[in-house]
């Protein structure tokens, strides 16, 4: 295998089938190749601008397109978990890190302006700030199909869900996975390829609804983002599994998903979905047997709790960077 580094100036495709035949990059050298794997980010320079594959837009349920982020200094003592804040048109995260703290605003552009939203994120930002603020736009979506003809879109080039739940590398991972699982020879069997399709998907479909439930599951009355998120219109692979879970308190994990029973119960629960039922099972076990099951669980949390070293402690011991990273 040779790595061989530079900007693409040119996409040469086959007349007969469309297939992308070469790059050329600006020094000259062409490169020939049977499948290529477009990791563009949000250009989509194989996948788009030279197949036209076309992109799902899904700012209808996902209205958030625009993020400002700026780093600060690393917060003492150290938290074990990031934060998401809602905003008035979206939401704030803070990532602490080793040695510096993340934070960022991810808002939507059609319910307020970029000075507003930075503003936001400067006024409750913990700590000194230690860089300019950076704008990023975004649509959230992906392309109509991942693969088409013999290129493979990762990545950015592929789609993007904003970060809300920080889905982007396991999305990659799994496009790796089943490209692997199915890769094709010189012939890109159309077999394979819908195979594939199919399965990034779901896999796209999933999260999306997961973070759709997280605007969507909103009691706030108080700005006009809030009031679109809670009135808007949801796709029905969403709305029947809030149905299922209103009608009988369960939660079903669909084709494998990211998301676990735990997540999506943590969400609809904790932003006030209240199911009207149960699982009739229970019935047949005996109310101290079920009590002392979820004592037992919350026992055994306690004394783990009890017994683990604190956030900092541990990273101290077992992964403790020697150095900040280089900013990028």
């Amino acid at each position: 295998m040779v790595r061989q580094e530079g900007t693409i100036h040119h996409v040469s495709t086959d007349n007969d089938n469309g297939f992308v035949k070469s790059v050329t990059l600006e020094d000259g050298t062409e490169l020939e190749g049977d499948l290529f794997i477009d990791c563009s980010g949000f250009n989509g320079l194989l996948i788009e601008k030279t197949l036209h594959t076309g992109y799902e837009n899904w700012s209808h349920y996902l209205p958030c397109d625009s993020a400002v982020a700026v780093q600060s200094k690393k917060l003492n003592p150290l938290p074990p978990f990031t934060r998401a804040t809602a905003r008035e048109a979206g939401w704030q995260w803070r990532i602490p890190l080793q040695h510096r703290t993340g934070n960022g605003h991810v808002y939507a552009s059609g319910f307020t302006q970029d000075d507003t939203a930075q503003n936001t994120l400067l006024e409750n930002i913990e700590g000194d700030i230690v860089n300019a603020p950076r704008t990023l736009r975004f649509t959230t979506g992906k392309r109509r199909k991942l693969w088409n003809r013999n290129v493979v879109a990762l990545g950015l080039a592929g789609g993007f869900l904003e970060p809300l739940e920080s889905t982007s590398i396991h999305l990659v991972y799994e496009g790796i996975a089943h490209l692997m699982a199915l890769f094709p020879n010189k012939d890109m069997a159309p077999a394979l390829r819908d195979r594939f399709n199919r399965l990034q998907e779901k896999s796209y479909l999933n999260v999306r609804d997961f973070l759709i439930l997280h605007y969507k599951a909103t009691q706030r009355d108080d700005s006009a983002f809030w009031r679109y998120c809670r009135d808007m219109d949801i796709p029905d692979t969403l709305q029947q599994k809030i149905d299922v879970f209103r009608e009988s308190g369960r939660v079903f994990r669909d084709n494998n998903e990211l998301f676990g029973e735990v997540s999506w119960l943590a969400v609809m629960h904790g932003q006030g979905i209240r199911c009207e039922g149960y699982n009739p099972i229970v019935d047949t076990m005996p109310l101290e047997t079920l009590r002392a099951q979820v004592e037992e669980v919350g026992s055994v949390i306690a004394n783990s709790v009890k017994a683990m070293p604190d956030h900092e402690e541990f990273i101290r011991k077992y992964c403790r960077v020697t150095r900040p990273p280089t900013p990028s």
